[in-house]
């Protein structure tokens, strides 16, 4: 790999394994058999009589300085649940509803979706019918005071917003609004109420006949949208689909379990979890699904992960559809979520999930040593494995068979039955200054804003791609691009231009359009989603 090409990869896979790895933590699946066995455990441990106990009395009845016993505790909890395994985890009280949120389908806030731009906080889009869009707030306004405090500067990040703008249903909070083309600062009190939370990106047609579902997550809601979203492409016209796993770090295994029952015949087997406490349980397709003769390709990368995986493997082991892209994360680890006596929680892995044909996802780890595990994906880009296939460790993968006899691979993560790799052939170093300090983005916030009139004149993203296609938004970037201070190279802005240019124009279209917008802007030329569509074409 060349080392102009380095940096921007790294960037970009460091922010891809922090995601990951918050999913990961969200994954759970509950197991009512299991409540008397993590009873007796805990009521074991609680005793004043245990080491643990022993210890922290000691040293906040003897120990030469003060001490703050309760942080202590959290740090020692903390360390001992990581010790596992890299994906068992111990929850502080204070983040709980904030991992929690991410799947429960919904939360309570005031509907609006932000990102911090020059220590400000800028609204991207406003949920429609949400208690914002109630009382008038815009997208492209910017939050400055919250409950009459400033709330700008290098101090606020996403965590300390989400505490200020999310809270119970009913109560309220008081924004300071700066909204251009306004001199005056707006004031909007705004009372929070219950905000869903959508775990299908889009569904659209992406081809005749030929309908794409991108899934972000498998949550409470997830099976429910699926099914609007399957509904509305067969409306559409749709026959064969595209399911979309890319980036998608898991969930809840019954969302999985219920999707892939839309896709097999009766009496099949999707999924089997066993531990040494967990007795095996298997999971298999009634035969009611809507999609049982439709034809299926699912996509997915090193970053599809858990459920994501369950997901593509039982449609590969089953020979009922087609996986194609890079080999998957390797999680396969199942964890149950207990809470403790204070409000923290504990996510214990208590067994392991397997494929139909024996597979079991979980790429090797180390009890007590996770440093090797969380450094497997960026071991594995500079190993080459991103880029081609056959640099894959054969070390790495076990054969297994199919329902038809063919040849699967498991021992780490799910091999996708055609391979797609990383497209390096734009990356320069221009390419990597402007996406590294996020310039791309930063300008097609600045062009929405100052177009916004013009530009929601467009209904849909052909419409919005269409307009986009016709206006200087490069020549206008280089521009932008020089003024933060990013030298123009007309070689190497040549080579990048087709990845800056739709990333603009999605972007542009994401401002106004929502995901809607986006999507079919950023996969029109996807290698991918090209093969998928290719491959569906053939059945």
């Amino acid at each position: 790999m060349a080392k102009k090409n380095l940096s921007l990869v790294i960037i970009v896979l460091a922010a891809l394994i922090s995601g990951i790895l918050l999913g990961n933590l969200i994954a759970t699946r509950q197991q009512k058999g299991l409540d008397a066995a993590f009873g007796n455990l805990f009521k074991n441990f609680s005793s004043t009589d245990n080491k643990i106990s022993e210890i922290l009395q000691l040293i906040d009845s003897y120990y030469v300085d003060s001490v703050d016993v309760n942080n202590l505790t959290e740090e020692m909890a903390t360390e001992l649940i990581a010790k596992l395994d890299p994906h068992s985890v111990y929850i502080p009280a204070k983040d709980l509803e904030i991992v929690n949120n991410e799947l429960e389908g919904s939360f309570s806030g005031i509907g609006v979706q932000f990102n911090i731009q020059n220590d400000t906080i800028m609204i991207i889009s406003v949920i429609s019918g949400g208690p914002s869009e109630k009382v008038g707030l815009l997208a492209g306004d910017r939050i400055v005071m919250v409950d009459d405090s400033v709330f700008t500067g290098k101090q606020i990040n996403n965590e300390k917003v989400l505490r200020k703008l999310r809270g119970p249903v009913n109560t309220k909070v008081k924004l300071g609004i700066r909204r251009h083309g306004t001199k005056e600062l707006l004031t909007y009190t705004i009372t929070r109420g219950e905000i869903p939370v959508s775990s299908v990106d889009i569904s659209y047609m992406v081809a005749p006949q030929t309908g794409l579902i991108k899934v972000n997550k498998f949550g409470e809601s997830t099976y429910s949208e699926f099914l609007v979203g399957i509904a509305k492409l067969k409306k559409e016209g749709a026959t064969k689909f595209i399911i979309d796993l890319r980036e998608n770090s898991g969930g809840y295994l019954e969302r999985a379990i219920s999707m892939i029952n839309e896709f097999l015949p009766a009496g099949q087997l999707i999924v089997y979890t066993e531990g040494k406490s967990y007795p095996r349980f298997d999971a298999k397709s009634d035969g009611t699904g809507s999609c049982i003769n439709n034809p299926i390709v699912v996509l997915i990368d090193e970053f599809s992960a858990s459920a994501s995986e369950i997901f593509a493997g039982a449609i590969q082991d089953n020979d009922r559809g087609t996986v194609i892209g890079r080999r998957s994360f390797g999680k396969g680890l199942v964890q149950q979520q207990k809470p403790l006596s204070d409000g923290s929680a504990i996510r214990l892995t208590v067994a392991k999930y397997y494929t139909p044909s024996g597979r079991s996802i979980q790429k090797p780890y180390q009890i007590g040593n996770n440093e090797d595990y969380n450094m497997d994906l960026y071991n594995r880009f500079l190993h080459g494995e991103f880029y081609t296939k056959d640099s894959v460790h054969q070390a790495d993968t076990i054969e297994y068979k199919t329902v038809s006899g063919r040849t699967v691979y498991g021992g780490g993560g799910i091999m996708p039955d055609i391979f797609i790799p990383r497209d390096t052939t734009e990356f320069t170093p221009y390419l990597n200054k402007v996406v590294n300090y996020a310039h791309l983005y930063q300008f097609a916030f600045a062009y929405t804003d100052k177009n916004r009139q013009q530009l929601s004149k467009h209904k849909d993203w052909k419409a919005m791609l269409k307009y986009l296609d016709n206006q200087p938004l490069l020549q206008e970037f280089v521009t932008y691009a020089e003024e933060k201070g990013v030298k123009a190279v007309p070689k190497e802005i040549k080579q990048s231009e087709k990845f800056i240019l739709i990333r603009l124009k999605a972007y542009i279209s994401r401002n106004i359009l929502g995901d809607a917008g986006f999507f079919p802007i950023l996969f029109k030329d996807d290698a991918a989603v090209k093969k998928a569509v290719e491959e569906l074409a053939k059945k």
